[in-house]
């Protein structure tokens, strides 16, 4: 075979051995690409992920820590509430043959009921009431015809509510036919 027959079937034989090596470099590209675009799609949907996770965090936190101002005086409130129960059981024993303590006394009872409802605390249980099991402990039933039933008869201590929160239940009687 003449010389430049055989370089000339080298060169065709490099030259389909060099598009096979560029086909097979260019197969290994694509799929290096695809393994490159899938991770990157990974790692975007983990960050949206985390950043939406820490939103929540973030507002949940927020949520807890108003929540805490709001009935920040509770505690102080709680431990206030058995004095005034005292109180109201002195003024309503009373039969103090000195006025002005009776009236010192109903002045204090008054000065501290003004000042618990400025706080937003609320006193309910009143007799005449309907029961609600919600806000209201029976502590016994008693029957009385002339009033409706389930209707609070007596109330032994009264319930408390600070801003929205129920923070002491009002112990009753109530009505049962």
């Amino acid at each position: 075979m003449p010389k430049t027959l055989k370089k000339e079937s080298k060169r065709k034989s490099s030259s389909k051995t060099a598009k096979a090596k560029v086909s097979k470099q260019l197969s290994k590209d694509k799929e290096i690409l695809k393994s490159l675009e899938m991770q990157l799609e990974e790692t975007k949907d983990k960050h949206l992920r985390l950043k939406a996770e820490f939103d929540n965090f973030r507002r949940r936190k927020a949520d807890e820590l108003s929540a805490l101002l709001k009935y920040d005086g509770e505690n102080i409130i709680k431990g206030f509430i058995p004095i005034m129960n005292d109180l109201d059981r002195m003024l309503g024993s009373s039969n103090a043959t000195n006025e002005s303590l009776k009236d010192g006394m109903k002045l204090v009872d008054v000065k501290i009921q003004k000042y618990l409802e400025s706080l937003d605390v609320k006193s309910f249980g009143e007799v005449g009431d309907e029961m609600d099991a919600e806000i209201h402990d029976a502590m016994m039933t008693q029957t009385d015809e002339s009033m409706d039933d389930h209707v609070i008869l007596s109330v032994f201590e009264k319930g408390y509510t600070y801003r929205d929160k129920v923070i002491r239940h009002a112990k009753v009687i109530v009505n049962k036919k």
